[in-house]
């Protein structure tokens, strides 16, 4: 699910990762904290409507997963 999640973000721009996935389910907490732990993501800016939601983008790291594939 991490993997599939920050692909979502090579073609956004500024890396920009989805808050759902494709169904309108809000993406699970646990992948964004994991992929934040392991320098993947990292916050972007704070929602003002949603102050509990983290907007993420990709890191230079979280790119270099696709470029090894």
């Amino acid at each position: 699910m991490q993997r599939a999640w920050l692909a979502r973000g090579l073609g956004e721009p500024g890396g920009k990762l989805p808050l759902f996935v494709g169904d309108g389910r809000k993406i699970d907490p646990r992948t964004v904290k994991a992929c934040l732990d392991k320098g993947w993501c990292e916050p972007w800016y704070a929602n003002p409507l949603k102050p509990d939601w983290l907007v993420c983008k990709l890191t230079p790291d979280g790119r270099r997963l696709f470029e090894a594939s």
